[in-house]
């Protein structure tokens, strides 16, 4: 059975996933609208894995014997003046989750809660790719700068970005 203060700490960590998913599909319809549809691709990929890791604390506490419950989503922002902006606010956004999965690895230590502890390193990890990855992405932006021709090639790097789903247990 699940402690009741990791199972709350896990619950928020749903909705923070679920609006993560929301930011990046915003990003989504906003590099779309703006002729990226590279740019727009990465973006909607990222919101199929915000999702699925949703979905992965979502069986987590249910093979637990917890209980799931889900909560509402705030809204999102929907404009970026450019995008590189649009990536350093990503750039932001994933090391607030990475703060944010830390502090419920802390609350399992405290609660020995070592199940909770293993699955926690498989997201752990994935923050240290998440972050490599975004940053990756701005370092290419700043040197593209106003060069249009570079944005075009990022723009095809970046629509080549094939989804991948995670396994859960409910897969």
């Amino acid at each position: 059975m699940i402690q009741k203060n990791v199972e709350d700490a896990l619950n928020a960590q749903i909705t923070a996933e679920m609006w993560s998913a929301n930011l990046y599909l915003s990003m989504s319809a906003y590099f779309s609208a703006n002729g990226l549809p590279g740019f727009a691709n990465w973006m909607r990929i990222q919101y199929l894995e915000e999702k699925d890791h949703a979905l992965k604390f979502f069986d987590y506490i249910v093979a637990r014997g917890g209980k799931v419950k889900i909560t509402n989503i705030d809204f999102v922002q929907t404009e970026w003046n450019s995008p590189l902006l649009a990536f350093e606010e990503t750039l932001k956004h994933e090391q607030n989750v990475t703060t944010l999965i830390n502090n419920i690895m802390e609350v399992a230590i405290k609660e020995k809660d070592h199940a909770t502890q293993s699955m926690l390193k498989w997201y752990i990890d994935e923050q240290v790719e998440e972050e490599d990855n975004v940053q990756t992405i701005i370092d290419g932006l700043r040197m593209i700068k106003d060069n249009g021709y570079g944005l075009y090639m990022m723009d095809k790097e970046l629509g080549a970005r094939i989804y991948t789903p995670i396994i859960t247990p409910a897969n």
